[in-house]
């Protein structure tokens, strides 16, 4: 068994701007690192830092943002330098790349329900993402067994949303619910089947 903590990497200029982010790698803004050290702050409290279990592994999404915020908070619970996946990075949005909310609504209509050029269909996300967390889950071990392994994965909300949907059988999130910039969501993974045990949703 290995507890998961899914982490939606700290903010940056193009989140501000709700802009569309996607496969694009934009770095982090001072907000975003401080949201990155908050989050750590978070989960040294949330998980069991004081030697009874293997020390957390942290890994992350290739992209900047996330091995930025996942840098943050290895240093900040003195955990080792994070290993990157690219398997983790965010669904490509395609010809929405760069676009703002409004022109995004404007072009393709709702969010949960457009047909974007170019754009990395869901089904292909969820199979790279679990794809991803295989890998992720198979090397964590040959640190941490045979003690439960814990991994904090920091990496990017679409990507993340549809983790969600694959534990919950689409349940969760719920429309209209965001995932906010250094929130935490935990699952388990045993035996390659993927449960939910936190959420950290929002509405706004």
């Amino acid at each position: 068994m290995t507890l998961l903590t899914l982490v939606r990497h700290g903010e940056t200029d193009w989140n501000r701007a709700r802009r569309v982010q996607g496969s694009t790698d934009i770095p982090l803004n001072d907000t975003g690192r401080a949201q990155a050290k908050d989050a750590a702050a978070a989960l040294r409290v949330q998980l069991d830092l004081s030697g009874g279990l293997a020390p957390p592994v942290v890994v992350s999404s290739d992209l900047s943002r996330a091995r930025e915020t996942a840098a943050i908070i290895a240093d900040e619970l003195g955990l080792p330098s994070p290993r990157a996946y690219p398997g983790m990075r965010e669904r490509s949005y395609g010809d929405a790349e760069g676009v703002d909310a409004d022109e995004f609504l404007t072009r393709w209509g709702d969010w949960h329900a457009a047909e974007i050029p170019g754009a990395e269909p869901w089904p292909q996300l969820r199979a790279r993402g679990l794809r991803a967390l295989s890998d992720i889950v198979r090397d964590a071990r040959r640190t941490t067994a045979p003690a439960v392994g814990t991994v904090i994965v920091v990496t990017h909300g679409a990507l993340i949303r549809e983790l969600i949907r694959h534990a919950t059988g689409g349940e969760l999130p719920l429309v209209g619910e965001r995932l906010a910039n250094g929130s935490a969501h935990t699952m388990m993974y045993e035996r390659e089947r993927l449960s939910l045990l936190t959420y950290a949703g929002a509405t706004g």
